[in-house]
């Protein structure tokens, strides 16, 4: 069965935006962005919120914009085509490779599980990782944890007064001390 994933760049406060909504604390270097390039080559589909759909939408036409390195070419070859779904109750259309939800959140990740096709089923968004957190749908989060305190803000972890114990799977230190960490639910 595909597993569902939760990743974000995160503070080490715990927060994927700080208080006035910025997240310019996240902007990777080429090693920390090399591995995002790797990162997504294990998904499948993208289910993405507005907020992060809109913030994405940068890819979908950068190209046409401005001259972009090595890195960024790939990552933009690797995006775009990408089958992503993007959960709205504002948006009428979404561009690129991308469906507006037509279910609720647990019914489309139970079609998306029963079809056939290989990598993960990857979440973005705080508001959409809460609603898959709160009906146990992440199999994993994966956390790029940077260091800088934000003070607040959204969180990356959904409050919730339900447990969930984790299983460390993987770590890794970046030289920019970027941290990342992959746990996988405890079943």
């Amino acid at each position: 069965m595909r597993r569902v994933t939760y990743s974000m760049g995160v503070s080490l406060d715990g927060y994927i935006v700080g208080p006035d909504g910025g997240f310019d604390w996240t902007g990777p270097d080429e090693e920390v962005f090399r591995f995002w390039i790797d990162e997504i080559r294990e998904v499948g589909v993208h289910l993405l919120g507005r907020r992060l759909y809109e913030t994405m939408l940068y890819w979908e036409t950068v190209d046409q914009e401005r001259t972009l390195d090595d890195s960024e070419r790939e990552w933009a070859s690797l995006w775009n085509p990408l089958p992503k779904v993007v959960f709205s109750t504002t948006l009428s259309a979404v561009q690129g490779n991308a469906r507006l939800a037509s279910g609720g959140l647990a019914e489309e990740i139970e079609r998306l599980r029963a079809e056939p096709g290989e990598g993960d089923i990857a979440i973005g968004g705080a508001t959409l990782a809460a609603e898959a957190a709160a009906s146990g749908l992440i199999d994993e989060y994966q956390a790029v944890v940077y260091p800088v305190l934000v003070g607040g803000g959204t969180p990356f972890f959904p409050r919730h007064e339900r447990r969930v114990d984790l299983e460390l799977v993987e770590t890794r230190t970046f030289s920019s001390k970027v941290v990342y960490l992959r746990y996988r639910v405890a079943r």
